[in-house]
């Protein structure tokens, strides 16, 4: 049904800016013809939640003749990643400490559409309080509705025209859970009827129409898993489809119908910080740690029974940024704020950065090149070369952190600085 969607809206797109071509602004509506026919970055880290770009190649350069603002919309605090469908934006912050917003901004011209609030806020640990109380969660589209995840462990669904708020889910309330540490942290996973979300004390499914729970997993009350830091995604390993989910003690495969696990593997880490989303490589799974260990698993299933074991392990560490994966190679921010490319095969170190890249990185690839914009506001694009580190260009964007992914359409790239959203052409 999903597919069929975006069929539609891509005709509807199209035609609009067939007809626009005729007119006076032909030149605005054929660039950004090619954005709102293009496949939505409609969630967390984009379409397949991989950082993966499709379309048309990127054009060769960040510098200032190729990468230009085209408009910029202040906003109050917040880490979630701006999302994409057609001609329309959507981006969340906090405001005054207490109330959630969400915003739709046209694509073209930045106008704002729509604003959509509610009261709520987390007060994160003292320890974490350099990263703000703010909204964290990316948003999901299905291109008619939003799927919003508030601080306060809700998923709230809105109308993607208007912003009408079709249904609420508060998981503390309904599931008598406790608010995570954290805040939600989890992006919400859309995937045929249902919407999968890590929060409760688990992992839940519920409806995408009526927002009813459909079923639990992995429960604890609200503890590890209730502040899980980590975003599902939706895999096919051996054959079977299933919902991958890293909490703050293990990494599990459950079945998307009914939430049966099928496999469990526990993750090391300190205090619970398994933050990137699992990475599929074939049948493995890549996944690295804060004090604990990068390593790949192997998931294998005979007769139904679901094995999952070590294929290797290295010693350097993982922190909140998730790799790329190019070809046979991982491209990965560490803890120590550096770059390295492993080998998937062999669990070689191939490089590492002596530079190093601020406490984030944000990393989206196409073809043999990485795009990646990290905590200090400086963007960088590498050719992803196995042999070495291999810098083409860097510019920096902005003063202002940026913890929020990037968002990335054909001649599009979306920044979401700590207080602005920024729409940029990139040709």
């Amino acid at each position: 049904m999903l597919s069929i969607h975006r069929r539609i809206h891509r005709f509807s797109r199209l035609k609009s800016c067939l007809v626009a071509w005729w007119g006076p602004t032909a030149l605005l509506s054929s660039l950004w013809c090619a954005v709102t026919a293009s496949e939505p970055w409609n969630q967390w880290r984009g379409p397949s939640r991989d950082g993966l770009v499709r379309g048309s190649r990127w054009p060769e350069s960040i510098n200032t003749n190729h990468l230009k603002v085209r408009w910029r919309a202040d906003l109050g605090p917040g880490y979630s990643s701006p999302i994409f469908w057609g001609d329309r934006t959507y981006s969340t912050e906090t405001v005054n400490k207490k109330t959630e917003v969400v915003k739709c901004f046209d694509l073209p011209s930045g106008k704002l559409l729509w604003t959509q609030s509610w009261e709520g806020a987390v007060s994160v640990p003292f320890f974490a309080k350099s990263n703000g109380d703010w909204i964290r969660s990316t948003p999901s589209t299905d291109g008619e509705r939003v799927y919003v995840g508030g601080m306060r462990d809700v998923v709230v669904c809105l109308e993607a025209a208007t912003g009408k708020v079709l249904w609420r889910y508060d998981f503390v309330q309904e599931l008598n859970s406790a608010v995570p540490d954290f805040g939600m942290v989890c992006s919400p996973l859309v995937e045929g009827d249902s919407v999968y979300v890590q929060a409760g004390g688990g992992v839940a499914c519920l409806d995408r129409f009526t927002g009813k729970l459909r079923w639990r997993a992995l429960q604890d009350g609200g503890g590890m898993n209730g502040s899980a830091f980590s975003s599902p995604v939706m895999a096919e390993l051996q054959g079977h489809r299933q919902i991958l989910v890293q909490g703050r003690e293990k990494l599990s495969g459950l079945n998307p119908a009914n939430g049966t696990v099928l496999w469990n593997q526990p993750v090391e880490a300190f205090r619970g910080m398994n933050i990137l989303t699992p990475i599929v490589y074939r049948d493995q799974l890549f996944t690295s740690t804060y004090g604990g260990r990068t390593t790949l698993y192997q998931v294998t299933n005979e007769q139904d029974r679901w094995a999952v074991s070590n294929l290797w392990s290295l010693k350097v560490q993982g922190y909140m940024s998730s790799p790329v994966i190019i070809g046979d190679v991982a491209y990965h921010h560490l803890k120590s704020e550096r770059l390295t490319a492993i080998n998937l095969k062999t669990g070689a170190e191939l490089w590492t950065t002596g530079e190093s890249f601020g406490k984030y990185m944000s990393e989206v690839a196409q073809d043999d090149r990485i795009l990646g914009l990290d905590q200090r506001g400086w963007l960088y694009l590498i050719r992803a070369n196995p042999e070495k580190y291999d810098l083409i260009e860097k510019r920096r964007l902005t003063e202002s952190e940026t913890w929020a992914h990037l968002a990335v359409g054909e001649h599009l790239l979306l920044v979401r600085e700590l207080n602005a959203l920024v729409a940029y052409d990139w040709n």
